[in-house]
């Protein structure tokens, strides 16, 4: 008796029970034995075993531990199976139990008719084989009497056992293929976030380096001034002090002065006499002490602190990054965008 879940059948709770019943690799009921994931669903093991064949092509070489990786195909949720495959999942003996008690029910009921397609040609023909030459399903009068007398034809069972276990082997290399690609995907996806956390990881880089060059500059600049400013005091005192001793030349020389138009004014040539030698003593001792040091000629200036600041532009203008560091992910780019034509090729 045929068990496919395409058989139509009255709307009772045994209808929903096969539902529940049905491979979501091969759609039809489970073929003992029936394996359970962790993820709670269920799989034919022959199923299961055909799609992780398909997507781990070189299992059967490895020696280690890991026995490779499964995704649900309802779920799709990953599995990480040990050494013996899906050979090592666990069995669900109660949905095979339900599997056998489902059966036996089927079979003490009688079995009811099909909605079987009939031929558009004859409409009383039902369709029962398949023209091979053509490759369309037809009645046996189209191959006796019909367009299809000469073609090669063949019963429908065959043709439908050879069709579905092709389409089957299309369905496990497209969830392989599925695979694959989640897994590419996951990847590239881990690809990002690694570009995001190196990226941000050179950016504090930059960032703290910088910060060091502006502290050094910062450094540099509070010492250069700091010497402009002592030359500065210096001088400053240097000519201040010279302003304190012409000041008190000029004030002694003007009290000479004084003595001295006092002395010319006197009535008589004896009072004159009198002190007119030791005036003239002070006054000659007055015009020498105009002779004291002086600046010298651009003393004010202070060109010696100018800054040749050019070839320290040229050198901040310059900053970049190391071009060998730029060739290399260049080449990894590269490499990695060959490697992904590889795959794709691989998988078409």
């Amino acid at each position: 008796m045929d068990y496919n879940s395409e058989i139509i059948r009255e709307n009772n709770p045994m209808d929903s029970l096969e539902k529940q019943l049905i491979c979501p690799i091969c759609l039809e009921m489970f073929n003992k034995p029936v394996v359970i994931l962790p993820c709670q669903h269920n799989l034919c093991r022959k199923c299961a075993n055909d799609v992780f064949q398909a997507g781990n092509p070189y299992w059967s070489t490895r020696s280690s531990v890991s026995g490779g990786r499964f995704r649900c195909p309802t779920c799709r949720h990953e599995v990480i199976l040990d050494r013996h495959g899906v050979y090592g999942l666990q069995r669900n003996l109660l949905v095979e139990n339900i599997i056998d008690i489902y059966k036996q029910d089927c079979t003490s009921r009688p079995e009811k008719k099909e909605n079987h397609p009939m031929c558009e040609k004859h409409e009383d023909e039902k369709i029962n084989i398949y023209c091979l030459s053509c490759q369309v399903a037809t009645c046996s009068m189209c191959k006796v009497f019909g367009v299809h007398k000469d073609c090669d034809v063949s019963p429908l069972q065959n043709v439908y056992q050879s069709q579905k276990t092709e389409l089957n082997s299309c369905i496990s290399m497209l969830v392989a293929g599925n695979d694959r690609i989640q897994c590419i995907l996951s990847q590239l996806e881990e690809s990002c976030k690694t570009i995001q956390e190196n990226s941000q990881s050179k950016k504090e880089s930059v960032k703290e380096m910088f910060e060091t060059l502006f502290r050094n500059l910062e450094e540099k600049k509070t010492h250069l001034v700091q010497r402009i400013s002592q030359a500065e005091e210096e001088k400053l005192n240097f000519v201040r002090s010279l302003i304190v001793r012409y000041q008190e030349q000029l004030q002694s020389s003007s009290n000479v002065l004084q003595n001295a138009f006092q002395a010319m004014e006197q009535p008589g040539p004896a009072n004159f006499l009198l002190e007119s030698k030791q005036l003239i003593k002070k006054l000659m001792e007055a015009s020498k002490g105009c002779q004291l040091e002086k600046t010298d000629h651009g003393f004010e200036n202070m060109d010696q602190f100018t800054l040749d600041m050019e070839h320290v532009s040229q050198c901040l203008r310059s900053i970049d990054f190391t071009p060998n560091c730029d060739e290399d992910e260049e080449d990894d780019i590269e490499e990695y965008e060959e490697t992904e034509e590889e795959t794709l090729e691989g998988q078409q």
